[in-house]
């Protein structure tokens, strides 16, 4: 196979919408203009000896679509690129890269300090799968800086958050935490879910690594789920990749082809999500019964000037409380008719739920208490419909 281009313009590398569309793509003696689908499980060898190269790693090559795939590993490069990292693990499903992440960088009798707002089945994850394992983890309060610290120990390895978070959308100063963990000898990984690449790039600012959940924005429309976690070096992605070609959490050639299709249109489609959010955060703020509105985009948000600083754009989550507890917030969610319920977000199409019965429904009373997610939260992913439609929507049941 060939390669598309060199990726440069007279030497200069590309821009990062020339990079989303182009970017690691090969083409076969067919020529090819879109990637194709590599849909198989294995890949021949010319050779007895070929073969045993490429067990080896002696040789570069195709061996096995659990952890060789041409249309993964250019899902893979693409991502990788756009957030300004070199390698990537591509994984079935977000969960699975956060997972995958941790059986690569972690041992029995390491430590964890992560954000207290952080998704629900990620706490799942660090309470219920790993401690069994012997990986104890500490919640913080994301923006209490000094409890990070107090929190790092001698058996700490890893600091995890999401910023925004999901659904308060609150925003950690990444800058800040990554110099915590320069200076304590810790990874920070950060998952950019919320933000992609279009508009937040963590491992710029200090990270070192990043994980998504490519289900949401990279695909955009709702159709497929995988995951990724990006690296600005070999030295982190050789331990998970090992996770990955043993354990086989592997994205399937098909998600990884239509993974590659959203992230031609990310940049756009981030753009027309932020500017919708806005729109309906600004609309909700202005509601009776609405008590609060939680969007990095206000001036009222508690980390605004910070999300003006650290993000290029302020997505298309927003969150918001009704007065009159989860009945009230119900009411809202069964008025609407245009809005589609369910739990899932970064879509062309907008979503709502709400988040203490359905995202965050596993955590306990007092957890979902202490992450800020009352019973009259709901949260509303804004899609590319018209604007008006969607407050026109979201007024049926706060009239």
């Amino acid at each position: 196979m060939i390669a598309d281009d060199d990726g440069t313009r007279d030497g200069e590398p590309w821009g990062f919408d020339t990079w989303a569309v182009r970017g690691g793509q090969v083409r076969t003696a067919e020529q090819e203009h879109s990637e194709p689908i590599f849909a198989t499980s294995s890949f021949a060898f010319a050779s007895a000896a070929e073969a045993a190269a490429r067990f080896a790693g002696d040789e570069p090559g195709n061996i096995y679509s659990r952890f060789t795939n041409p249309t993964v590993r250019t899902f893979e490069q693409r991502l990788a690129r756009l957030e300004g990292g070199t390698h990537a693990v591509a994984t079935a499903s977000g969960m699975a890269a956060i997972l995958a992440t941790c059986l690569g960088l972690l041992k029995s009798g390491d430590h964890v300090v992560a954000s207290r707002s952080i998704f629900g089945s990620t706490v799942q994850l660090f309470n219920k799968i790993l401690a069994p394992f012997g990986i104890a983890t500490t919640f913080v309060d994301m923006g209490d800086y000094g409890a990070w610290e107090r929190a790092i120990g001698p058996a700490t390895r890893l600091l995890f958050l999401e910023t925004p978070t999901n659904p308060l959308t609150t925003v950690a100063d990444i800058p800040r935490l990554a110099a915590l963990a320069r200076d304590k000898g810790v990874l920070l990984a950060v998952d950019n879910c919320f933000c992609t690449p279009v508009l937040q790039r963590p491992l710029e600012l200090g990270a070192h690594l990043v994980i998504h959940s490519a289900t949401k924005y990279l695909d955009g429309q709702g159709r497929c789920i995988g995951g990724a976690v990006v690296f600005p070096d070999a030295h982190l992605w050789e331990p998970v990749y090992g996770v990955l070609r043993t354990a086989g959490p592997s994205m399937s050639p098909f998600n990884a082809w239509v993974f590659l299709k959203g992230l031609e249109t990310l940049s756009v489609r981030m753009a027309a999500h932020c500017e919708r959010a806005l729109t309906v955060a600004r609309w909700l703020e202005a509601r009776p019964g609405v008590r609060r509105v939680f969007y990095p985009g206000l001036a009222s948000h508690p980390q605004h000037e910070l999300a003006r600083h650290q993000q290029s754009g302020y997505g298309g989550i927003v969150a918001f409380e009704v007065a009159g507890g989860q009945e009230a917030a119900w009411r809202v969610v069964d008025a609407t008719r245009m809005l589609s319920i369910t739990a899932n977000l970064g879509d062309t199409r907008t979503t709502i739920t709400h988040p203490a019965t359905t995202t965050h429904s596993r955590l306990t009373a007092e957890e979902r208490v202490r992450a800020g997610i009352g019973d009259g939260l709901l949260r509303v992913a804004v899609g590319l419909e018209d604007p008006a439609d969607i407050t026109a929507d979201l007024a049926r049941g706060l009239d």
